[in-house]
């Protein structure tokens, strides 16, 4: 299973938030370089790197600190948030994006994600299936949409949709385990590489998503917390 720490990027700093909610917004870091090349440094090879300020806007804005990351680490990034034009892509892809999560997109405008998926690849586009109570949340999770996650996920695996990003809303940041009753079911139910996202707050956690079968694990803020250590994941890297 893959390791994969997270850096949310508001203003350029490295913050985390709880449930999604922006008033909750905690800085851990003023440079979000600094963490990457100490996860770097550890053994860490995979960057879930999300832009917090384009996934309330309605395009990207953090792309320089995308650059910064990809050009000063040999990290593999995958990239999210303001994603929502075919121009935020080609950014995000020129600044050293190893692949792009659509969320919103893929929800409001299925036909320009699509697009995405048939021009660049299955292994260069991630869905992210962000859910609150298994209904799908768009816009920075402020809006959600009637659509049970496993059925969500199940309809874009037939167009072609083979890795998925799915984030249990009501675990994200709580310290509290994953929402492995769900991460079960749609592994049982798909043939997709899902990563766990949401609630990892214990090394016992990551073993768990591991035993059910997740492709990869992303972690955020029990690394910023020191709930984990880097030396702790590097027995699962």
């Amino acid at each position: 299973m893959r390791i994969i720490p997270a850096i949310d990027i508001i203003d350029g700093k490295c913050v985390r938030l709880t449930k999604g909610d922006y008033t909750t917004k905690k800085v851990y870091n003023e440079n979000p370089l600094e963490i990457a090349k100490e996860f770097e440094d550890n053994g860490i090879q995979y960057l879930h790197l999300v832009d917090l300020d384009g996934a309330k806007s309605k395009q990207i804005v953090n792309s320089d600190t995308l650059e910064l990351i990809a050009t000063n680490t040999n990290l593999s990034i995958d990239f999210g948030g303001g994603l929502k034009s075919n121009e935020d892509v080609r950014v995000a892809f020129e600044s050293g994006a190893n692949q792009i999560t659509g969320g919103s997109i893929a929800a409001n405008n299925p036909e320009l994600f699509m697009g995405w998926l048939e021009r660049y690849g299955c292994d260069k586009i991630i869905l992210g299936a962000d859910c609150i109570n298994r209904k799908i949340a768009t816009n920075g999770w402020l809006e959600v949409v009637d659509d049970d996650v496993l059925e969500y996920i199940s309809v874009y695996e037939k167009k072609g949709i083979t890795n998925v990003i799915c984030t249990d809303i009501s675990k994200d940041g709580m310290l509290e385990g994953t929402s492995n009753d769900l991460y079960q079911e749609i592994i049982s139910n798909t043939n997709v590489n899902l990563i766990a996202s949401g609630g990892v707050a214990c090394m016992d956690d990551l073993i768990k998503v591991k035993a059910i079968g997740c492709e990869g694990a992303i972690v955020g803020k029990a690394i910023y917390e020191g709930k984990i250590t880097l030396k702790e994941l590097q027995t699962l890297c």
